[in-house]
This record gives structure tokens, sequence and C-alpha cells, in this order.
């Protein structure tokens, strides 16, 4: 039974954008004594995640979480949001997942001392403005959804392309549409008829999705970006290399060869990379560890993605720290044949202590889940607090990279 003095209050309120801080507050304490507050989440799947952080009341009996130190818990210090971020799932090896973005995310913060729950409060995560346009994409053999934003456009377009488990992902392309972009959430492997193990992938199914963006009334030309993580990196990458219309390509924790399927595009066959399964290591928890596997594309000359060829800009954006592949090693590669080449098109960034899963600003960290082309439970690597950090940082660079690189730069592009 909650206390009727106590209450969580946010500001600027109980709904607000997903990528948005947001300062939670607790008022009507004992001045002077210890408290708990708690946050939970239930992802689409049933999945529970919770953080919990130590506080003690000031002289008014107030917590200001965006002010005051945590002494313990999830996180410590001052993390204005570390009770979202630093949330974690009650069944071990799971990413949260967020289906449709039509309804918000609910994250329940409450007020505890011992044991007893004095306070709490819902807040409502939101990732589309009102008057967003969410549309099914099922033109020929695409699949996906297509956000367009409110206003008068025409917008910059971008295609974005998910993890190779994620199948189709809402939430990053909803929250960038929402910066002023129509974007084109864009799925690949199963979902919705595609084939959940497929024995190759075409790039013309990547062309024709770029042809329909392109297409689009709203959609502002004359080239459209790319954005990528992990697999889907590659052929990110690839898109750029081989075909027209992309005129700004980000890829995030990616690899420069070709992985895990093949990718055809016309007569031409890209093979994978044959994983260097010896160098699998366990980390101290017995997770494993892939970082080593995947082996230099420079030393498979046929997976090596040609991305000397593509005329587009990149932004490259890498962890030291991910545990899944080389990611910063590969993106300085792919710098570095740019440079050779006479491109400087190219901008990098490496996050020194962030791990694989780097998302739109406060998704809860990922330190480890059941990784799709595996199928057993691997280690994602990072530490949360500097991942947290990491995936605002990267948030703000991927907006200003795409409305650097896209459209007419002097056109006026609402943010939501």
């Amino acid at each position: 039974m909650a206390s009727s003095q106590v209450r969580v209050r946010f500001l600027p309120g109980a709904r607000c954008f997903f990528d948005k801080p947001l300062q939670v507050k607790v008022e009507g304490l004992s001045p002077h004594k210890p408290v708990e507050l708690r946050s939970k989440v239930v992802d689409d799947r049933g999945i529970a995640f919770k953080a919990s952080a130590q506080y003690k009341a000031d002289e008014l009996g107030g917590v200001d979480v965006s002010r005051e130190a945590s002494l313990g818990g999830s996180y410590t210090g001052v993390e204005p949001m570390g009770l979202f971020w630093s949330m974690l799932p009650e069944t071990r090896h799971n990413k949260i997942l967020k289906k449709s973005v039509e309804s918000p995310m609910q994250v329940e913060i409450s007020a505890v001392q011992g044991g007893k729950v004095l306070a709490s409060e819902i807040s409502y995560r939101e990732f589309m403005p009102e008057g967003m346009r969410r549309i099914p994409v099922t033109e020929g053999r695409l699949r996906g959804v297509l956000f367009v934003p409110p206003g008068k456009g025409p917008f910059p377009g971008i295609v974005d392309l998910y993890t190779l488990g994620g199948r189709l992902s809402e939430p990053r392309a909803s929250l960038l549409s929402s910066k002023g972009f129509v974007v084109l959430a864009l799925a690949y492997i199963g979902y919705q008829g595609l084939p959940i193990k497929p024995t190759h992938l075409d790039l013309e199914y990547f062309q024709e999705a770029v042809e329909y963006l392109r297409g689009q009334s709203e959609v502002e030309g004359p080239g459209v970006g790319v954005i990528s993580i992990s697999h889907s990196g590659g052929v990110a990458l690839s898109m750029a290399s081989f075909l027209d219309g992309i005129s700004a390509t980000v890829c995030i924790n990616g690899c420069t060869g070709n992985t895990v399927i093949p990718l055809h595009y016309k007569d031409l066959i890209i093979p994978p990379i044959t994983p260097a399964l010896w160098r699998i290591r366990l980390t101290r928890s017995l997770l494993l560890n892939l970082r080593d596997v995947m082996q230099d594309p420079e030393n498979h000359k046929a997976s090596l993605i040609p991305i000397e060829r593509a005329t587009c800009q990149f932004l490259f954006a890498a962890s030291e720290a991910d545990l899944n592949w080389r990611s910063a090693f590969f993106a300085r590669r792919a710098a570095d044949i740019l440079k050779m080449h006479g491109r400087d098109a190219c901008s990098l960034v490496v996050y020194q202590k962030a791990g694989h899963f780097l998302e739109p600003p406060h998704m809860p960290f990922c330190p480890s889940s059941v990784h799709a082309a595996v199928g057993r439970p691997v280690a994602f690597g990072g530490e949360p607090k500097a991942h947290a950090e990491a995936q605002l940082d990267l948030w703000e660079r991927v907006q200003r990279f795409f409305k650097s690189h896209l459209g007419n730069k002097s056109s006026s592009q609402e943010s939501f």
C-alpha cells in the first residue's frame, strides 16, 4: 500500500519521448532517511527488466535523481537516467524487445523503504509524435514499416536495417523519423514470409527498397541514407558500394566483409567469411566470447566489400569493448581503405568501453543474449555507464550526419 504523503514525479511530465531525458523526483519522504528507487518495465515478450538505486532524502524529504548521487544498487553517482539504462532482465540473456511503437514503453518507478512501496508512478516513453504516419510496407517482396513525420515535407529519406536476429525493429526508425526524416524500417530475415534461414541475400531486394523510398512523394532527393548495426552493417556497405541513390551510410559495429549469409548481386556472389571457431573463448561467467572469431576480411578477399567503389559519405561508429567481433578494428580498417583510395568522405568514432548494441539513448544495456547465428548466449561486452554515454553521443552524431548529407541543406527540418 503506497503512502499518501509520498509521491513520485516526472518532469516535464509522465509522457515523454523515449530519447529525451526525464527528471525523476520523490517528495514527502522523511528527511535524511534512506530510500530505494526501483524501476521496472515488461517488454513485448513478457520479460521484466529491473533496476534499483539507493538514495538519501534531503532536509525537505525529497530526492532529485538528476542532482543527487545514488549510493548503491544498479549504478552509483549522479545519473539522471540511470534507472532506465541500467535495467537488466529478470531472465538472463535477454535483450529488451519493443515490437510496435504505436504504444509507449511503460516504465514503473517506485519509492521503497523497508520493503514497503511508499509510492509509484508510470513513465510513458513515447516513440511517435502526434501526426506521424506508420505505414506497413508490403510492396512486391518488400517487407517493413514506413514512418513519415508530421509537417510539410519533403523530408530526407533513410533505410533502417537492424540486426541479424532483429527481424523488424521500429524504435530507432520511429525516433529518427521524429527528427524530420522519412524512415523505412526494412526487414530482410524472418518477417512476414521472409525466410528465417535464407540460403542467400539478394542485394536487388535492398535496391528495391531504395527505389521504393526514393519514389515516395514525401521524400526529398537526390539520394537517401542507410543506417545499420551489426550484421546489417555489411549489407549497408554493400548497398553503398554497388547501388545508386545512396548519399550517406551509417555503419554501427559492423564488419567490412560479408558475414554469415552469402550475398548475391546480379552475377556476383560475395561469400561470407569463414569464422575461426577455434578462437571462441569463455568469459568469467562462462558465456561465449566471439570477439576474435570473425577473421580479417583483408585475408578473405572474396568476402571483402569493395567500399572504395562507394560515392556516399560514411559514418563508422564502433565499440572497442565489443565482444561480438572486433568492431573498432573493422571500422578503422574501413577508414584506412577509403583514405588509401583518396576518399575523405568518412567520419569515425570509437567508444572505448561500450558494448555491441548501440541503440537510441536510454535503451537498457544488453550484456548478453542468445546470438542469432550461434543459437547460444554470448557476451556482447561493454560497461553499462560508458555504454549509456556512448548511446547519447552517437544519437546526436547520427542526426547531424544525416542532416548534413541528405536532402536540401537549406530546407527547414523540424524535430519533435
